[in-house]
């Protein structure tokens, strides 16, 4: 029998066991990266995050642990539940708290239910999948999300069928083995290719220098610098940026596992894209810029007076400097150093698919406390998920490699 334990900071987890437990080198679930969370104030209640991870043991010894968070709102989750929530208060229920296993912040698929990787592993990734559920009953909460699962962990709920299952999809780069990006743009058809090339070219000429820095080299000016911008565009477009400046100053002590690609208009850095890495994955994370970049010297214009455009202009110049940071630069570091993929980040179908991101399925898992209110949701699911393949299929056969 297991010992089940939870825990309200993971620093009560022993570092090097919680960390021995993951089956891979996924940074997002390192004891380092969610400690950093929590010591630097963006685990806080008053945003809708209690920390409440899951260990088991067994004389002493941690087993088995997931990262479980009590949620109050379903802000920085990015598998979304709103007309779910709206649905049960409506009844008259209280949907928060509800119990999240993942990483904030970050629609990141990776290990979730921490078990190693042997003969005794598919055993406790069921026990750790039952302990929720049953911590949600005891503490009479709504539900239970387990959210970017890995593929190999969805065995440990398919012999319930209380645990719901849904799909989305995200646009992720492969690596196939290219020597440089002129290999890799000559397999995308003709019209990709070309578009590819003059963005390029435009920012090239507009006198920006674009740089790579791994996160241990940057000065504490930089960082501050880097945070402002991924703050202002947070606020730009109306969003809270939950990622405190202590935070981003703690991944450049987590060796090279931050990586950035910086431009600069002198000394000033105008823009950036904040990547971390594993051994064989690049993940973008955040990017910034200033709103207002003078000097620069891309152009729209607007076609009915022929005259530049000032709010399309400063878009425009937005717009090719999140392709070229966000993108571009991001897959020829996964060329250089020999990452097998390249994972941008949730959403934006329109701008990534066209730049060599191909469709990829992601995981989650729902556990439903009423039972009534759990088949209506089914329901729902069931006719999600074939839109959801629908919208696979739609997209692959939108595929920009000219040999689909």
């Amino acid at each position: 029998m297991h010992d089940i334990r939870f825990h309200d900071a993971i620093a009560e987890l022993p570092a090097a066991e919680w960390d021995a437990l993951r089956p891979d080198a996924n940074p997002f679930v390192s004891h380092a990266f969610l400690a950093a969370l929590e010591r630097d104030g963006c685990i806080r209640s008053d945003w809708g995050w209690q920390a409440h991870h899951l260990g088991l043991y067994e004389n002493g010894r941690l087993l088995a642990a997931a990262p479980l968070y009590l949620k109050g709102n379903s802000h920085g989750e990015f598998v979304f539940d709103w007309s779910w929530a709206s649905a049960w208060e409506r009844a008259g229920g209280y949907y928060y708290p509800k119990l999240l296993c993942g990483v904030p912040y970050s629609p990141v698929p990776g290990p979730r239910l921490l078990a190693g990787k042997d003969a005794r592993t598919p055993m406790l990734q069921r026990a750790l999948a039952e302990a929720m559920r049953r911590e949600a009953d005891r503490m009479g909460l709504s539900s239970v999300h387990v959210n970017f699962l890995q593929e190999a962990e969805l065995a440990a709920f398919q012999g319930d069928p209380d645990w719901l299952a849904r799909s989305d999809v995200q646009f992720h780069w492969h690596n196939r083995g290219y020597r440089h990006f002129p290999a890799f743009l000559a397999t995308l058809n003709h019209k990709k290719r070309k578009n590819i090339l003059r963005e390029r070219s435009q920012v090239a000429a507009s006198g920006v220098a674009i740089e790579w820095r791994g996160g241990d080299t940057l000065g504490d000016d930089e960082w501050r610098r880097v945070h402002a911008l991924y703050e202002a565009t947070f606020d730009m477009k109306g969003n809270h940026a939950a990622l405190t400046a202590a935070l981003f100053r703690r991944l450049g002590e987590l060796g090279r596992t931050a990586q950035l690609a910086l431009a600069r208009q002198g000394n000033t850095i105008v823009a950036m894209a904040l990547f971390i890495q594993s051994h064989e994955v690049l993940y973008g994370r955040y990017w910034g810029a200033c709103v207002d970049v003078p000097g620069l010297h891309f152009e729209k214009y607007n076609a009915l007076s022929g005259v530049i455009d000032e709010p399309a202009k400063s878009r425009n110049v937005l717009n090719l400097l999140h392709f070229e940071l966000c993108y571009y630069q991001g897959i020829e570091f996964c060329i250089k150093h020999g990452l097998k993929s390249f994972e941008p980040g949730a959403q934006g179908r329109e701008t990534k698919m066209p730049r060599g991101f191909l469709p990829t399925l992601t995981h989650s898992r729902h556990y439903i406390v009423h039972e009534g209110f759990r088949e209506a949701v089914r329901e729902s699911l069931k006719h999600e998920q074939v839109s959801m393949d629908a919208y696979y299929d739609e997209m692959m056969e939108h595929s920009p490699y000219a040999d689909r």
